[in-house]
């Protein structure tokens, strides 16, 4: 069975347009990266947990800001690397300069014997949809879709 990821796609209307909330991954790996890198807030989890707990669980652990709102779940979507990915939108607003992100720990350089501690997230972002959609890991494009067909009222049959 793959590994299964839950997360959340918050959004919030400003000026007549819809906003998403993205996360750009922490560490030395992404650090020159943008286009495609950014993701919504998600993590994996196991069978004692829901996806929602997970999800909410992922939100609060990564941008440091729990999530009061009704979840509404949207499709499920299999990353290229086969972990599927539960996702629930959430209509919020937070202040992204100022999350606070749990870290992780690892071997940095690689092979040098030294571990460094970098944050899981290093940024979050408010972009519009037609910049979120350059920016975002290319699987969780069908997220923005369907995002945008529920905010524009049509629903998927």
């Amino acid at each position: 069975m793959p590994p299964k990821s839950a997360g959340v796609l918050a959004f919030r209307r400003r000026q007549g347009k819809v906003e998403v909330l993205l996360v750009h991954p922490g560490g030395p790996f992404w650090r020159n990266k943008d286009a495609g890198a950014w993701s919504i807030p998600k993590g994996e989890y196991g069978p004692d947990e829901t996806a929602e707990v997970a999800a909410r669980r992922e939100f609060r652990e990564e941008l440091g800001a729990d999530l009061t709102g009704t979840l509404f779940p949207l499709v499920e979507i299999r990353q290229r690397g086969g972990k599927l990915v539960t996702a629930f939108a959430v209509e919020t607003d937070l202040d992204a300069d100022t999350i606070v992100s749990n870290a992780f720990e690892i071997e940095w350089p690689p092979r040098s014997g030294r571990s460094q501690r970098f944050p899981e997230v290093d940024r979050a972002q408010w972009f519009d949809l037609a910049t979120a959609y350059q920016k975002i890991n290319a699987a969780q494009k069908a997220l923005l879709e369907q995002l945008e067909l529920i905010c524009s009222g049509v629903t998927k049959a």
